[in-house]
């Protein structure tokens, strides 16, 4: 008895089509209000008042002493508040997680409340805090960078408690037991148990807190720091105050390629140890 085989039915033209339509929608967008503009202002930082196409504007910027500690003020304010931020929120993780005591959960939602704040809040309430007619007066204080780094330290410290917090919820409770009957003291239990566990959570929200704190504008304009100047004071000097757009453009490339920079290096870190904490950070 002879078998017929039957034919196998090719993909239709509208399944074909399909995916490539709903990936088209996000596309435009994507194209229209992210890649658009910052091509624009890559054509811009490249051209003079006169509408010539220069480098003349990248070397005057790249060579001025502002741009010079605009980059190390950014660095330096970044690297310590994210440094500050993953030791606090760390700290405070472990603490509401594995410390029981009265008023964990409500403190558990404040910080989650904290995280709905403008940030320019912080700096206001500093500024009741440190002011001249402040609680505590304590002087230059206020206008200085380090109040800068503790103003940012303040507020950005829940983004790398949240998902500590969120990695702790899966750590099993037999491991702490099972370290605890071994005879491990806390400390041993914290180090080899705990920290582990919640490192790739940390490390997620460290690189997440180092995004924005090299890109933080509110805290610094707010708190009145005026020889505190970071990349994006540099930008709203140039492009608002002095309306000097080329230039404003160039410091803005200057910003978007060392995020994008810090970025890809952490992705390609964490890809490289397998890491699940690099899926942690979009």
């Amino acid at each position: 008895m002879s078998t017929v085989a039957l034919p196998v039915a090719s993909p239709t033209r509208a399944a074909r089509v399909s995916p490539l339509l709903w990936a088209l929608p996000p596309l435009v967008v994507l194209a229209g209000f992210l890649i658009y503009p910052l091509v624009l202002v890559g054509v811009q930082s490249v051209t003079n008042e006169d509408g010539v196409t220069t480098w003349e504007v990248w070397r005057s910027v790249l060579g001025a002493g502002e741009f010079h500690r605009a980059i190390g003020n950014t660095v330096l304010i970044a690297g310590a508040a994210t440094a500050g931020c993953i030791v606090l929120g760390t700290f405070f993780a472990v603490v509401l997680a594995l410390v029981p005591f009265p008023g964990a959960g409500a403190a558990s939602r404040a910080v989650d409340t904290l995280l709905a704040f403008p940030s320019f809040l912080i700096a206001l309430s500093f500024t009741f805090l440190y002011g001249a007619a402040g609680v505590f007066q304590l002087g230059d204080f206020l206008y200085s960078r380090w109040c800068v780094i503790l103003a940012e330290i303040t507020f950005y410290t829940p983004f790398v408690m949240r998902p500590a917090l969120a990695a702790l919820t899966h750590l099993p409770a037999e491991r702490l037991a099972v370290a605890a009957s071994l005879g491990a003291k806390p400390g041993q239990v914290l180090r080899r148990v705990v920290l582990p566990e919640i490192a790739p959570a940390v490390a997620a929200g460290g690189a997440l807190t180092l995004l924005l704190t090299l890109n933080e504008f509110g805290i610094v304009l707010f708190i009145g720091a005026k020889d505190v100047i970071t990349l994006p004071m540099l930008v709203h000097a140039k492009g608002v105050v002095t309306f000097d757009y080329p230039s404003a453009c160039v410091v803005a490339v200057v910003e978007v390629a060392l995020s994008a920079l810090l970025y890809l290096l952490y992705r390609r870190i964490f890809a490289r140890k397998g890491d699940r904490g690099a899926d942690l950070v979009p």
